[in-house]
């Protein structure tokens, strides 16, 4: 089978399992403001842009005209939390290690902050095997706009179109793999979470469907 021209991945609940880290973050940021976080606002927040996700914790906490203190709160609330320690999600470390020795280029495609996206590496020890790093606040519109998986394409010196694969858990990084035409695989890291928009999901990337859309099932 043959690889495709390039893999984008998602960091937050795709490669990392930091999505647990910002959950954590987001119970403690709604506790300190009088507030309960529901499994129902993780499904609204989680993919979200920084500007996005700032309106939506503004409406939650009933704290409107906030949204930039509260994103600032939450950022240094999760900094914090990540120090306690992250791991990658099954399969990663060894899909990016198969995809490296096969030459494949591999750009890592985040909403997050390049803070953020960096110590998380470090404190899970992966030693950033990318050829490309693409944080949404670096671009003119981050997801669910295509510009974050466009830079990477640009970077890694592909044209996007559908022999680019991008793997996404979230709502609004399917959209913006999508928007960019790409090949998109979403693996859901919350419950209940429809990524209708993908062209293949599974449960995880040891999935052998996902395997084989990235040319390394029988190898």
């Amino acid at each position: 089978m043959a690889y495709p021209e390039a893999v984008l991945f998602d960091n937050d609940g795709l490669l990392l399992d930091t999505e647990a880290v910002w959950s954590r973050a987001e119970q403690k940021l709604f506790a300190l403001h009088g507030s309960e976080f529901t499994i129902e606002h993780k499904r609204s927040l989680v993919g979200s842009s920084a500007e996005i996700a700032g309106r939506k914790l503004a409406g939650f906490l009933n704290e409107p005209g906030r949204e930039t203190e509260l994103m600032e709160e939450l950022n240094d609330l999760v900094l914090a939390e990540l120090e306690g320690g992250v791991d990658a999600m099954v399969g990663a470390r060894e899909l990016l290690g198969l995809l490296r020795a096969g030459g494949v280029p591999v750009a890592l495609v985040s909403n997050s902050p390049r803070r953020f996206i960096e110590r998380s590496h470090e404190v899970a020890g992966t030693g950033m095997p990318f050829d490309a790093v693409i944080s949404g606040h670096e671009v003119p519109e981050a997801k669910p706009a295509p510009d974050a998986y466009l830079e990477g394409c640009r970077q890694l010196g592909v044209d996007p179109g559908k022999r680019v694969v991008a793997l996404e858990d979230s709502p609004s990084g399917v959209a913006a793999a999508a928007a960019a035409g790409l090949f998109v695989v979403g693996i859901p890291s919350v419950p209940g979470i429809e990524l209708d928009q993908a062209d293949l999901t599974a449960t995880t990337l040891e999935d052998e469907a996902v395997l084989e859309v990235l040319g390394i099932r029988a190898r």
